[in-house]
């Protein structure tokens, strides 16, 4: 007989660093044994990319970046490969899985690229194992020169789950919001997509039971779960079985189109990062889940300090129900981001942002949803040695962060610079260029000291095809997760017997 000993804390380690979703812990942990739990680089990473435009003139790039992580080991693999198409029906009719991949990374510090054009450009699935794995991301970029939702279109690919939430989605007649659903799986998915407006939950039976098939992508028109318009909604989707990754492409007549992300989880306490300058408009739009109404205190954090906007000093959602306010120019010329608080007994929310720059003809608009903190750090891919804004906020104490330009993805040598920003305030600043730079690069955003610091990066294109109008988008900088806790093991159990 052979006895294989195997440590239950081991197991649970092994299962967080393949995972990297969940931090494991032994059952009856105190504070003293959670200090003692070490960080360990995750071992296998997923992410998805949905169909990037249904415009013939869509020009899409796509930029890979894996920060070097110690502990990683020393090889490891990841692709991009193109999932099915699938039509809204989710019946798996369309076009066959290719197998070419679109994007092969090599090795950690180094970013790659690659592109598509056109309305054929197919949803995009990954995975990444060994040292490609910890941090990995990808971000989709994509210009539309003309028609509905043109503009500048940005996505940082993301990892699937089983729960999402949209606020800031639209079915207003002006707007062309799809929400894309894509199943990384060899199993099918079946997902729910609710709608919550202004009164509540807006019936609709055409929302339940969307099937994802595996390796596949389905968009679905949010206008036809509804035969009555609202300009602001929530959007909420659960898969029932299975996971998907979850993005809403959201295309105005007027004022362009861009990617509205997944919202963070509800919390009290909400942080909305990166508001640019000169935002003509910007709408916050939130929504609490639970049962009970939020009352909340709405701040910018501007570059000085805290301030609160006259006329929006604070904001009542009420349960099940969208609360939308127009803020309008709020900034008044400088950077800041919206900082949301409880005031006295709130329930958990969450939010987003529609921000709009320029006039007339010429306006754009881009969502920020509310945001995880950097925490050990951070990564956005796809930026350029001109067009880039990197912004940094500390809701609450003076936060230290260390931010890495790699090399480029044609050369340059990479380059480091530590920002410490004031509590309650925003800095808004260039980020660092690699050296000798070619081609674009990543950003890395590292927690130093201080309290904790929320981000996000804009891309402008000041040389895009579309004169006249401020081609824009923002993606925030959420803690990439690439670690797990792990305990320490005091005891190992044999649990395994042959």
């Amino acid at each position: 007989m052979n006895r294989t000993t195997l440590s239950l804390i081991a197991a649970a380690a092994a299962l967080a660093a393949v995972t990297g979703f969940a931090a494991a812990t032994a059952p009856g942990d105190d504070g003293d044994s959670a200090k003692a739990a070490a960080r360990l680089p995750v071992e296998r990473s997923s992410l998805l990319c949905p169909a990037p435009s249904t415009s013939d003139l869509a020009e899409t790039a796509y930029t890979s970046y894996t920060p070097v992580s110690q502990g990683s080991g020393s090889s490891g693999k990841a692709a991009l490969s193109p999932a099915t198409r699938e039509l809204t029906d989710g019946t798996g009719s369309g076009k066959s899985k290719a197998d070419k991949p679109v994007l092969s990374p090599l090795k950690p510090g180094r970013p790659v690229a690659g592109e598509s054009s056109g309305a054929e450009a197919p949803a995009l699935v990954g995975s990444a194992d060994g040292n490609l794995a910890p941090g990995w991301t990808v971000q989709q970029t994509t210009e539309v020169a003309a028609g509905t939702g043109r503009g500048l279109l940005g996505l940082n690919c993301s990892a699937p789950d089983t729960d999402f939430w949209f606020p800031g989605a639209s079915t207003a007649k002006e707007r062309s919001d799809y929400i894309h659903l894509t199943n990384p799986d060899d199993s099918a998915a079946v997902v729910d997509v609710q709608l919550y407006g202004a009164k509540g939950a807006i019936k609709s039976d055409v929302g339940e039971g969307i099937q994802v098939q595996p390796h596949s992508s389905v968009p679905v028109l949010l206008s036809t779960l509804t035969d009555k318009p609202q300009t602001n909604v929530t959007l909420h989707v659960t898969a029932r079985s299975g996971r998907v990754a979850a993005a809403v492409l959201a295309a105005d007549d007027k004022l362009g189109g861009d990617w509205l992300p997944a919202s963070a989880d509800p919390a009290g306490t909400v942080v909305l990062p990166g508001i640019p300058k000169d935002a003509t408009s910007v709408r916050l739009v939130a929504f609490t889940p639970g049962d009970n109404d939020a009352d909340l205190k709405v701040q910018l954090a501007s570059p000085t300090g805290r301030i609160t906007p006259a006329g929006h000093e604070s904001l009542h959602v009420k349960s099940g129900m969208t609360a939308a306010v127009d803020l309008g120019d709020v900034t008044r010329g400088e950077a800041g981001s919206l900082v949301l608080t409880p005031t006295g007994d709130s329930a958990p929310v969450v939010a987003a942002l529609r921000v709009v720059r320029g006039k007339g003809n010429d306006q754009e608009s881009a969502f920020i949803p509310a945001a995880r903190p950097v925490g050990a750090r951070a990564t956005v891919a796809d930026n350029r040695a001109k067009g880039s804004t990197l912004s940094l906020t500390a809701p609450g104490a003076a936060g230290t962060v260390k931010v890495t330009a790699s090399a480029g993805t044609e050369g340059g040598t990479p380059v480091t610079k530590t920002y410490t920003v004031k509590g309650g305030t925003t800095m808004s600043v260039p980020p660092p260029v690699p050296a000798g730079l070619k081609g674009s690069y990543a950003l890395t955003v590292e927690q130093v000291s201080g309290g904790e610091v929320y981000g996000s990066r804009m891309l402008d294109v000041p040389d895009a095809d579309v004169p006249g109008v401020p081609m824009f988008t923002v993606q925030t900088l959420p803690d990439d997760r690439g670690t797990v806790s792990v305990p320490h093991a005091d005891q190992d159990l044999s649990v395994l017997q042959k």
